[in-house]
């Protein structure tokens, strides 16, 4: 064992935090490159554009769930996380470089359109991210004991992963998507392989004092457990499901019925979800009443930043239309480092010393509300790039709190020997609200012709979830972890 790791030193806690830096590098890549180069290069529509981002949610489902259930309970290369973390840089890190050849695999391979290539590479990217993405995360609850040391350690993991992903969209904005491509590809491999061959693993998990030397010593939920936990959410996957069936046999429906379903079965289950009584006691450690609470609030706030992430492109253009393809993406960049470096400092410097005076549910609550503000003025003033830059730093209060707050606030609420796991099914708040994104509100986007609707969406959405934040219990026990949340 390195000495650094064995005095959990400031040089050990970056470095522990530099393959959940990896993760979040390759999806800033992901988020500046991929709907400019399918927009400006291959000329995709936006229902297309959206249809691609579907693969990455889809991706979400199966991998964070699955590889979290596993990594808690392997043993092999000698680590449980360290396998996970290896293989899913090193294809992540030739995803990345397979994007600006999208076109060259199309035509290689003899099909006369790039949608299914751009689907494919997409959910192939986001597959070896979502391989990584869960263990990245879990390694820091493996390698520190529960309290001060533990929220150091996802502070700087967030502050590093933070850091480096405003290095990512500034690379976009002074140079190009193209520079960043190459960039992201080399240190995706370095820094996901070098820290998990150099970090050692503990055999027991925290808490385990029995049983199994590499699981759990009690069975984790089991499938109808699992699906009765997701019930805020099954709006969302049956919505899913039904309109990916459709879009895969190319049928359009001739009325919104199936978005009307989805509003009325989402508002029921939400009302359902929020208005549940907890166990009337002040904490326990595993209380899945307030877990699903979570999962409800958390699921909304993906909504306005997804639609942000994926449309933001189309919206630029709308607003800008004399910028060619290199200046709507470098606009498209600097947006996105103004939003990035706001996130970046927030977390330890501002949103740590508030969540211990006020409490980590009203901050958060306050935080979406800002974002939601911001969606509003960028809506109804951001005509200019000066204007919608400095808009984007309110907006990123509100990610700074996204990518953070939710995830301390769930770990506190689950058995700390399932980590792995439960972080995979609070991915489903990310991904299923994700699809939705890329499945009705990329098609809806492609029918009006104000773009700005993207953050007219963006509003609604994340202020209902600062709303529905506020139905969790607000005696928050003392904070373990402040950390960055799942990119899907």
């Amino acid at each position: 064992m390195l000495s650094m790791q064995r005095h959990s030193s400031r040089p050990f806690l970056v470095l522990m935090s530099l393959p959940s830096t990896a993760m979040g590098f390759a999806l800033s890549v992901q988020i500046s490159a991929l709907s400019w180069i399918l927009t400006t290069r291959y000329g995709l529509h936006i229902d297309e554009i959206g249809l691609v981002w579907a693969a990455g949610p889809l991706a979400g489902i199966v991998g964070q769930l699955l590889i979290g259930l596993l990594s808690d309970r392997v043993w092999f290369w000698g680590g449980r996380r360290r396998p996970f973390i290896i293989v899913g840089g090193l294809m992540s890190s030739l995803m990345i470089l397979a994007l600006p050849g999208i076109g060259v695999i199309s035509r290689g391979l003899g099909f006369g359109g790039i949608l299914g290539v751009a689907i494919a590479v997409a959910l192939a990217l986001d597959l070896s991210i979502n391989v990584s993405f869960n263990p990245t995360r879990s390694i820091i609850t493996d390698l520190t004991s529960e309290g001060a040391a533990r929220t150091r350690g996802y502070t700087w993991m967030q502050s590093v992963s933070g850091t480096f992903g405003v290095l990512a969209y500034a690379i976009g904005a002074v140079f190009d998507n193209y520079v960043l491509i190459y960039f992201g590809a080399v240190l995706v491999l370095a820094f996901s392989l070098i820290p998990a061959l150099l970090i050692e693993e503990p055999r027991l998990l925290p808490g385990d004092t029995g049983g199994s030397r590499d699981r759990p010593s009690e069975p984790g939920p089991g499938p109808a457990r699992l699906l009765a936990i997701l019930t805020p959410l099954w709006g969302f996957l049956a919505y899913d499901l039904v309109a990916m069936t459709l879009k895969v046999f190319g049928i359009a429906l001739a009325t919104p019925a199936l978005d009307i379903a989805l509003v009325v079965v989402t508002a029921v289950l939400l009302a359902v979800t929020l208005s549940a009584r907890d166990r009337g006691v002040e904490f326990v450690k595993e209380d899945l009443v307030e877990f699903r609470k979570v999962l409800a609030a958390h699921s909304f706030s993906w909504i306005g930043a997804q639609t942000m992430f994926v449309y933001m492109i189309a919206f630029v253009q709308y607003r800008f239309p004399a910028l060619d393809a290199i200046a709507a993406g470098r606009m498209l960049s600097t947006s996105f480092v103004v939003l990035s470096a706001v996130a970046a400092v927030m977390p330890a410097l501002v949103l740590g010393p508030l969540t211990h005076r006020f409490g980590q549910i009203g901050v958060h609550s306050s935080c979406l509300g800002i974002m939601a503000a911001g969606y509003a003025a960028i809506y109804l003033f951001g005509y200019s790039p000066l204007a919608l830059y400095l808009l984007m730093g309110v907006v990123g209060v509100g990610w700074a709190a996204i990518v953070s707050l939710p995830f301390a606030i769930m770990s506190q609420r689950v058995d700390q020997r399932r980590i792995g796991l439960y972080m995979g099914v609070f991915n489903l708040s990310v991904v299923l609200p994700q699809l939705l994104v890329s499945t009705g509100i990329g098609a809806l986007v492609n029918r009006v012709a104000d773009k700005g609707l993207i953050f007219v969406i963006g509003a609604a959405t994340v202020g209902l979830s600062a709303i529905a934040w506020l139905f969790l219990r607000r005696s928050d026990p003392p904070a373990t972890a402040i950390a960055s949340a799942p990119g899907h």
